[in-house]
């Protein structure tokens, strides 16, 4: 049995989607599992023992003439490779244009009637309206398929490779590492740096054993470079200096992870780590730590959420900026203690068979 999977993109979406697939495999191990993958993101999925093959979607090059004999190529690949399943978890018209044009023998995605991707499917699963999710909605995906639901199985597995390679660069200490990340891709979802540096300096106040690893992309160093400043002997800015595989060996290491709304909070999640998210224009119970929802910290507005990526409101970024740092150090402190709701590193209380 071979099975196509559709999620390109984000960072965050496609860790969300990843239960689905360990599901699929641990209960029919005999499957054939192709995803298709955004470049840029093919070191997520690169070497994971569940997946056969990783089909690299060009999105940016597709806007090129010259790369569209390689695109049809890749198209009519798909096609021969006459595919039991098209799995279209990202519900927009381009996914479903190729689920279309993959031709499998049964297509379901996601009850999203924007752009009218629903069309393209034999099935199209709605998203539960007392589990509202993403998640949830991929894993209603799953029961639409027959595929068990529980939580048995390992989100991100170790990668012994990638996990001696960190220890090489990073050699790991005793501290107790708590991972920051103060980046995301809009301007709107950011709590102020000077907060997390103000967080940072509380919690070094509070508990020498306390080593803040922060982290983000190359654009994010002067951020990373504003909280370090905060402690300087206690923080190191790994922010644009890992690799994909290697900021998740890093979270792997610490106890907890403080971040606004992006990927790294998804990674974080997936490791089963504390999270403490901040949030604004965004949605936790749609978008938020999964299993962990419940605990993302917002400063209450009539405005939020708006689900807009440019802040509108008298005070700009109130929802954010309202949120103080002695706040998020007693929640940081509150989930670190032993038996926290939330914490457990084992037991995730989001899924539900």
């Amino acid at each position: 049995m071979k099975v196509l999977v559709l999620k390109p993109s984000s960072l965050g979406d496609v860790v969300q989607a990843l239960p689905l697939l360990r599901l699929l495999k641990q209960h029919r191990p005999d499957v054939e599992v192709h995803w298709w993958l955004a470049a840029e993101l093919r070191p997520l999925l690169a070497g994971d023992p569940d997946i056969t093959a990783v089909l690299a979607f060009e999105r940016k090059r597709w806007r090129s003439p010259s790369y569209w004999p390689d695109g049809i190529a890749q198209i009519r690949a798909m096609r021969a490779a006459r595919y039991d399943w098209v799995i279209d978890l990202q519900g927009l018209a381009r996914s479903a244009l190729f689920a279309w044009l993959a031709d499998g023998a049964f297509t379901v995605g996601l009850e999203l009637e924007r752009e009218g991707a629903h069309l393209a499917y034999d099935l199209a699963v709605p998203r539960p309206k007392d589990k509202p999710h993403a998640v949830d909605w991929y894993l209603a995906v799953a029961r639409a398929l027959g595929i068990p639901v529980h939580d048995s199985f390992a989100w991100l597995p170790p990668r012994p490779e990638i996990g001696s390679q960190v220890e090489t660069k990073w050699p790991r200490d005793h501290s107790r590492w708590i991972g920051i990340n103060p980046g995301a891709r809009w301007d709107n979802k950011r709590w102020p740096a000077e907060h997390f540096a103000e967080l940072v300096r509380q919690l070094a106040a509070r508990d020498p054993s306390f080593r803040f690893a922060i982290f983000g992309s190359p654009d994010d160093w002067s951020l990373a470079e504003t909280i370090r400043h905060a402690a300087p002997g206690r923080c190191e800015n790994f922010a644009g200096r890992t690799t994909l595989p290697e900021l998740i060996e890093l979270l792997r290491r610490c106890e907890l992870l403080v971040t606004n709304d992006t990927g790294p909070m998804h990674l974080a999640a997936a490791l089963r780590k504390p999270v403490v998210s901040l949030f604004g224009p965004t949605r936790p119970d749609q978008t938020g730590p999964y299993g962990q929802e419940a605990f993302a910290l917002r400063y209450p507005l009539p405005c939020a959420p708006c689900m807009k990526s440019r802040c509108h409101w008298a005070e700009p970024l109130a929802c954010l900026r309202g949120t103080l740092a002695t706040s998020v150090a007693g929640e940081v402190t509150r989930r670190l203690e032993p038996n926290a709701t939330g914490a457990s590193p084992t037991v995730h209380p989001g899924f539900r068979g």
